[in-house]
């Protein structure tokens, strides 16, 4: 989402841990979860990745030094899915034969198969995926279910799982095939057509989604599926008579009298223009993305977005377009900024912390941060800034004034690190995220400061780049 509102002031408070600081000779400071000596070389690991350098470069190692506790992370997706129903029933010698010492035993898997009962083997797989589930690391559990319905291809809580995986993985397509299965498998299951629902919505197949959701409420009322199926529901009504035309990466809706020729074709180009270059700079490839143009009112009806937003991306790009007859440097610098967005979602799958997110969507539409560095300065300097760690969950309740200094935060970080680590080094950061690491640890693995650091390198850039 992108704002237009001036800057202004707001303060936070933050909360605090504790980890070890290596302190090389060179002035270096290396923050770390744990650190040890041995055989002249100082060991330290930062998030799931250890590291080793020679102690003669080392001046000290201060211990406890305070880092800003981050806030629990959110999948923006996994939090609109439904609960999933119980696990399959394994016992827990299966369990204890799978999962050893913190991790998935890869052999035990495999003597498992070897016995040759099928649903012991499903079993087997199931508890693997659900430990790497509870690890945020879907892509390993992905893989394993995929095993587990080798052997069992029409359980249904394993489809189930199976597909809430892939849509929280942005694999929309195989999660439709998943879900669709998984209703099936079970038409009494108010889960499985709600996420089937859901791949339906992704897949832009709205009035299937509506028919789900309809569907799983009558088996299973929740209050999230009723909201998902308000929101489809007044965007199939709004998009009834919508025309609709295709580029290489992106399907266009419109309403044909707010739409003219040139501005369509105008739009397309400069959308395939900036996927080109975030291919670039993020090294991703989205799949077929949607955008709508609505009228301004229409915008805010079928969204709810707040009045400050120009934009919108709630995995399809909508934009407010009324009495724009020509694509102008404000809607373009928009177009890019929600695109970045759907980049951002694919590499990280909804993982990404909302400074981030929008810093680097700032960043990428070329947001000056000459504007407003000295007041930012002055509120880092003077401790008055909203910890990044306040800064993880979605702006949209945020007053117009909260949300600028939120958004101004964000860009500040992202243009410290691009600036002092490279364009590389913040794709990273997104892969990272993206594997199921928290944000600490793919900060600190890729730039190897966590959020104390990094605020305070933030405070001494604002300070050299714009005063304070």
């Amino acid at each position: 989402m992108r704002l237009i509102i001036p800057f202004c002031c707001a303060a936070l408070l933050a909360a605090s841990a504790y980890a070890d600081t290596i302190v090389l000779k060179s002035g270096t400071r290396i923050t770390a979860d744990s650190v040890t000596e041995h055989n002249g070389r100082v060991e330290y690991a930062i998030g799931d990745n250890t590291f080793t350098i020679p102690k003669s470069i080392v001046a000290k190692i201060e211990s406890g030094s305070p880092v800003s506790a981050p806030a629990q992370e959110k999948n923006n997706i996994a939090a609109e899915l439904p609960p999933m129903r119980e696990q399959m029933a394994v016992d827990d010698a299966l369990i204890a034969r799978v999962i050893r010492n913190d991790q998935v035993d890869a052999g035990a898997l495999a003597a498992v198969e070897a016995e040759g009962v099928p649903a012991r083997s499903a079993g087997a797989y199931a508890i693997a995926a659900s430990f790497e589930q509870n690890r945020n690391h879907l892509p390993a559990a992905a893989r394993y279910l995929e095993n587990a319905l080798h052997y069992l291809p029409d359980q249904p809580v394993l489809l189930e799982q199976y597909a809430s995986t892939l849509l929280q993985l942005g694999r929309y397509s195989e999660a439709f095939s998943a879900a669709e299965a998984a209703t099936r498998s079970d038409p009494r299951s108010g889960v499985a057509f709600a996420l089937f629902g859901y791949a339906c919505y992704k897949n832009d197949h709205v009035p299937e989604a509506i028919a789900a959701w309809k569907k799983s409420l009558a088996l299973r009322p929740d209050d999230q599926i009723k909201t998902l199926l308000e929101r489809a529901e007044r965007e199939s009504k709004t998009e009834a008579e919508f025309r609709q035309e295709e580029s290489t990466h992106f399907t266009l809706r419109y309403e044909g009298s707010q739409a003219p020729d040139d501005l369509r074709r105008q739009i397309l180009d400069a959308l395939e223009s900036d996927y080109s270059d975030l291919q670039n700079d993020l090294g991703a490839s989205p799949p077929n993305i949607s955008v709508s143009l609505y009228t301004d009112q229409v915008f805010l009806d079928v969204t709810h977005a707040p009045a400050w937003s120009a934009a919108l991306n709630d995995g399809k790009i909508r934009i407010p377009i009324s009495g724009i007859k020509s694509l102008t440097p404000e809607l373009a610098r928009v177009l890019r900024h929600e695109l970045t967005h759907s980049f951002i979602q694919n590499i990280t799958h909804g993982r990404a912390p909302q400074w981030l997110n929008e810093g680097i969507a700032e960043f990428e539409q070329g947001v000056n941060m000459s504007a407003f560095g000295g007041r930012l300065a002055t509120l880092y300097v003077t401790g008055h800034q909203i910890p990044l760690s306040q800064l993880e969950g979605n702006f949209e309740d945020y007053s117009s004034g909260e949300a600028s200094v939120a958004y101004a935060e964000g860009l500040a970080a992202v243009e410290y690190i691009r600036r002092t680590y490279g364009m590389g080094d913040l794709a990273r950061i997104l892969q990272r995220l993206g594997d199921g690491q928290p944000i600490e640890s793919a900060l600190r693995s890729t730039i190897h400061a966590g959020y104390a650091e990094l605020e305070g390198e933030i405070t001494a850039y604002l300070k050299s780049s714009y005063g304070a």
